[in-house]
């Protein structure tokens, strides 16, 4: 009996303790997964994704808790829903969890890992934050050093294109949030995305010799649209075929499911539309390409064998789908995200669980064996790592317009809520009949005890993440 209990012992030690993994964290800025080809795009070239979504982890079902930039990343670098102790705003969240509870890099960083990041992890406004060279809402405690990519954006020099709000097409270009397209002139190293690969191997290669959390944040596809003229070549918009058009396809959804920036309120034309995409497509092909050079430095410093490499998105991106484009929309195309995982020693693996942007912190805590706080609201993927059959969620939860409107995203239906009563309206579809969501049945009476069932769920998953031992005691032992 003793030699069993010792042998238990051997493997309990083995399992818990601390290994000396690396992490590579690797973001893309607005890419929805319906970009890449290895989700299914039979257009986009994105060779350096597919190829580690081939020898990592891939996961179908996975969701942002909030289709905006700030929101999102606050969440996921704390480990918080936003409706719990992080936030709806283009802040760090630091403010809203105190000093005491530590982000996902900053839970490495103290525990003996050089942390870094590169460009935007935490909110920066693009393309302003990127124009001006400046931090965004950078949160300092996550990181020993920290490289913000400068670039002209809108202002590159190249042939421009504005196809929002340009019904008569008298402006060349804009700035701000709009769909400005670039086709640069010069190579990749003009552009942020180029500057952080460059940036990232270099820290890859000083810093190979000790653990690190290196944090790569691309801002590509994010408009506008700017990308070196070759990356645009493969891509003209005539060959684009834009998603299907059904006519009254708003008439059976609230006002409030209607996306901020349409084909209406953005006055494009059918060609500006396939501009748009193809300039989209451009965008990722061309922040793929810095994908590569970063994952391409691993190998060659031999840190394969032992770095983590997670690459997602803070949130996905219409593309013209029900005449809908950018992020907000609590529909599949805004709220659904790429994401892979590979752990050395794992095996490739496609998984079907849903899983949320929150389960990052503690998924790769325990891969590399430290200690987390037991209060952060995600939850470890590592069994899905072990078996790609294990369920994590049977749903995901993502909200938006600063946490008044609500998914609840099962494998049978998608329930969008606006306002906690409802008094906005409803949205319900058969995700295995209508995967692409255009016909709402939430005011079908056939319906109602979906609906029903639906409306307590929402309910119960808002008392859990609300009432998350908001009310702490800091002296607690083992807190972070």
């Amino acid at each position: 009996m003793k030699y069993f209990t010792f042998f238990v012992l051997i493997i309990f030690f083995s399992c818990h303790q601390k290994k000396d993994y690396n992490v590579l964290f690797i973001i893309s800025d607005d890419l929805t997964a319906t970009a890449l080809s290895s989700y299914g795009n039979k257009f986009c070239k994105t060779p350096n994704i597919d190829k580690l979504a081939f020898e990592g982890v891939k996961y179908t079902k996975a969701y942002c808790q909030y289709p905006v930039c700030g929101p999102s990343r606050a969440s996921f670098m704390s480990g918080y829903y936003p409706n719990a102790t992080t936030t709806y705003g283009y802040v760090s969240g630091r403010g809203n969890i105190g000093n005491e509870r530590k982000t996902w890099s900053q839970t490495f960083k103290e525990n003996g890992y050089y942390t870094a990041r590169v460009s935007k992890i935490f909110h920066m406004g693009v393309p302003i934050d990127i124009e001006t060279g400046s931090d965004g809402t950078d949160d300092l405690a996550s990181w020993h050093e920290k490289y913000n990519s400068q670039a002209l954006e809108w202002k590159t020099q190249g042939a421009a294109e504005l196809v929002q709000g340009n019904p008569d097409e008298k402006l060349e270009r804009k700035g701000g949030n709009v769909m400005t397209i670039v086709k640069a002139d010069g190579d990749d190293l003009v552009h942020a995305d180029g500057k952080t690969a460059e940036k990232a191997c270099e820290l890859i290669r000083n810093h190979k010799n000790e653990k690190f959390f290196l944090a790569v944040g691309m801002v590509r596809p994010h408009v506008p649209f700017v990308a070196p003229q070759s990356y645009f070549d493969p891509y003209p918009y005539k060959k684009i075929n834009l998603p299907e058009k059904i006519d009254g396809d708003w008439n059976d959804i609230p006002e409030r499911g209607i996306n901020y920036v349409t084909s209406v309120n953005g006055e494009m034309s059918i060609e500006q539309q396939q501009k748009a995409v193809a300039a989209y497509y451009a965008s990722v092909s061309f922040m793929d390409a810095q994908v590569g050079k970063v994952l391409k430095t691993l190998e060659e410093e031999g840190l394969e064998d032992n770095t983590i490499i997670v690459f997602t998105s803070d949130h996905g991106f219409h593309l013209g789908e029900h005449d809908f484009w950018m992020k907000v929309s609590l529909h599949e195309e805004s709220a659904r995200v790429p994401l892979i995982i590979k752990v050395p020693g794992k095996n490739p693996a496609v998984c079907n669980s849903f899983v949320e942007l929150i389960d990052l912190y503690p998924t790769v805590a325990e891969l590399a064996g430290l200690d987390f706080s037991k209060h952060i609201q995600g939850k470890s993927l590592v069994g899905t790592l072990e078996n790609p059959n294990h369920e994590v969620r049977d749903m995901a939860f993502s909200v938006s317009q600063g946490g008044k409107d609500f998914l609840l995203r099962t494998d049978k239906w998608a329930y969008i809520q606006y306002d906690e009563d409802a008094k906005s309206g409803m949205e319900l579809f058969d995700m295995e009949n209508d995967p692409k969501q255009y016909t709402n049945l939430a005011y079908s009476s056939e319906y109602s005890n979906i609906i029903d069932k639906f409306q307590q769920k929402l309910k119960d998953k808002l008392k859990e993440v609300r009432t998350n031992d908001l009310e702490i005691d800091y002296n607690e032992e083992n807190i972070q």
